[in-house]
């Protein structure tokens, strides 16, 4: 049943530079509706990861609509959730739950919303290989929606080598066997290499974010056949994406990525239809321009 007022609410590390609140608030507003986004931080309130389910319990009896889930968090609140919707299940991580009819329903927004970035940023670019780094809770997320916009492979590095094989493991099942490998940080300028004019890398750590400068990879090993795709949106002009450009690379920032998961989540929360673009241009009002992509 949709309502006019909305409480919702992210759960997560330190959250306080987040711009999920300033997103779904003013979208609320552009649509007629009231929507009070509150910020649960883990820091803050000084509850660890695995006291998700504390919190979501609480966020529940205080009559919360709904949460977004961010780092370190999106795989600790799957077991505490009532169901899952099937994305969300093939990747065992959630960033947005949905109170419903008494009932926690998971749902991974991630995935949506890097698909219809990437898909608006690098339409043609090849994707035969596709080399990820990171394999954490938005390195599921985005090497499924890579896997959904038809690349061929997907090598994940990781610096821990289970999480990468797990995650590897994990997309076989999914998109069928071979569609995805596991290799570690010493291998990627073959990797690389390889994927020079037939695909691309695809940034999932937090390397490059404000509180964690820096390049992920030797900026040498950027060449001017690759695409770079990146999930930090803060700041959007990452040193990664600086170095990419600068080798000539086709690059995509992570505000698209940031814009539409959190347009995803907003129709999740109030039954509502958002207006994308307005969202995406609200995002870079918030952040600055976005540099079109090459």
């Amino acid at each position: 049943m949709l309502k006019d007022s909305y409480l919702v609410g992210l759960i997560g590390s330190g959250i306080g530079p987040s711009l999920s609140p300033a997103l779904h608030e003013r979208e609320a507003g552009r649509q007629g509706l009231r929507c009070l986004y509150r910020l649960l931080d883990l820091d803050t309130i000084g509850v660890p990861p695995e006291g998700v389910g504390e919190l979501l319990d609480a966020a529940r009896l205080l009559g919360f609509d709904g949460l977004n889930i961010t780092h370190p968090c999106k795989r600790h609140v799957v077991e505490h959730l009532d169901a899952l919707d099937p994305q969300a299940e093939a990747l065992g991580a959630v960033n947005t739950v949905v109170f419903e009819d008494g009932r926690a329903v998971g749902h991974n927004t991630d995935v949506t919303g890097f698909a219809a970035s990437f898909a608006r940023g690098l339409p043609d670019v090849p994707l035969e290989r596709v080399v990820q780094l990171g394999a954490g809770g938005a390195g599921a997320a985005v090497a499924h929606a890579v896997l959904t916009l038809g690349a061929g492979r997907v090598t994940v590095v990781d610096a821990l080598p289970e999480r990468a094989d797990e995650l590897a493991g994990s997309l076989n099942r999914t998109f069928g066997a071979g569609r995805a490998t596991a290799a570690p940080p010493a291998l990627l300028p073959e990797l690389l290499a390889l994927a020079d004019g037939s695909g691309g890398l695809v940034h999932a750590t937090p390397t490059g974010m404000a509180a964690h400068p820096g390049l992920p990879l030797p900026a040498d090993l950027l060449r001017p056949g690759l695409w770079v795709a990146e999930v930090v949106y803060r700041p959007l002009e990452t040193d990664l994406l600086r170095a990419a450009r600068a080798a000539g690379c086709a690059t995509l920032d992570g505000g698209g990525m940031a814009a539409f998961q959190a347009a995803d989540a907003f129709r999740l929360f109030t039954g509502r239809e958002p207006d994308r673009a307005r969202m995406l241009a609200h995002l870079t009002d918030l952040t600055g321009p976005v540099p079109a992509p090459k």
